[in-house]
């Protein structure tokens, strides 16, 4: 079932299309309906929901007349109203919300990290020394709330419900996050998860000198019977691309994949990493 937040995220894209297709600028568009021209441009990225009577306003300033169409996107507007298990944990950012949200709804994941292990692969003390570095320091409370929340999101990775191909540049296995006790179990992990069936690990080792996006860390979300999403974490705010940017960002993942070493490669080169730094 689609998360309640993938549906308010699909339903925003719907409705910036009719603007866009109906030509109506934002601000008159949010003057209908009696809000900022920022809240449409949050309603429209699927950040917050909107009501029926507000929703019916919009349709018919974009000329939609289709019953169909117009019962489609209330009940999308209603079932956006629905909380996800994450609501569970209070209150976590807006912008993390909203990832895990879609996240929750895909099948498959394409991660390609090049400074950190991914989140869906983290161990508890990994993700605690990875919470607790951020810039806006968390209190105690806020880190265990973010590190069990993703534990819980890794679920759905250990149920075979999500298909997670990650590919990792040799920095991530290398860079001593939480320490070297912490790295070494955090390294193997990682070789465990390798084993899984729905989990494809990739390394792109230092030999491989310059490659695509190596500057870049994404995520491409797919979605049973939805087109995918590419997901890029920046230090000012997330971006979601859509459409035309998906495959161009799918040509990158192939290519990462092609210059990466392959999953028995990969392990190998993960255990030689990890045994290295066991302690004498």
């Amino acid at each position: 079932m689609d998360s309640p937040t993938f549906v308010r995220f699909q339903l925003g894209v719907q409705l910036r299309r009719l603007r866009d297709e109906a030509r109506v600028p934002t601000e008159r568009a949010a003057d209908v309906i009696e809000v900022s021209a920022s809240t449409l441009r949050r309603i429209e990225s699927g950040r917050v929901g909107i009501k029926g009577p507000a929703l019916t306003a919009l349709l018919d300033l974009y000329g939609v007349r289709e019953p169909e169409l117009r019962e489609t996107l209330l009940s999308m507007a209603r079932e956006g109203k629905q909380r996800g298990w994450w609501a569970k944990f209070g209150d976590l950012p807006p912008a993390y919300r909203q990832y895990i949200g879609l996240e929750s709804a895909a099948d498959r994941m394409q991660n390609f990290e090049t400074i950190v292990v991914p989140g869906l692969l983290q161990t508890e003390a990994y993700a605690r020394a990875m919470t607790s570095s951020d810039a806006l320091r968390p209190s105690p409370a806020g880190v265990e709330q973010r590190v069990t929340v993703r534990m819980e999101r890794q679920k759905r990775v250990r149920e075979g419900d999500l298909k997670l191909i990650a590919v990792l540049d040799e920095a991530v296995l290398h860079r001593q996050i939480g320490g070297a006790a912490v790295m070494r179990d955090q390294l193997t992990a990682l070789l465990e998860a390798a084993d899984r069936w729905n989990v494809t690990l990739q390394v792109i080792p230092f030999r491989e000198g310059a490659y695509a996006s190596m500057l870049s860390s994404f995520a491409i979300l797919s979605f049973p019977d939805h087109e995918g999403v590419v997901y890029i974490e920046g230090l000012t705010g997330d971006l979601y691309a859509e459409g035309a940017d998906v495959e161009r960002c799918t040509t990158v993942f192939n290519d990462l994949r092609s210059s990466a070493l392959s999953p028995s490669e990969s392990a190998a080169i993960i255990a030689s990493i990890r045994d290295a730094q066991q302690q004498p």
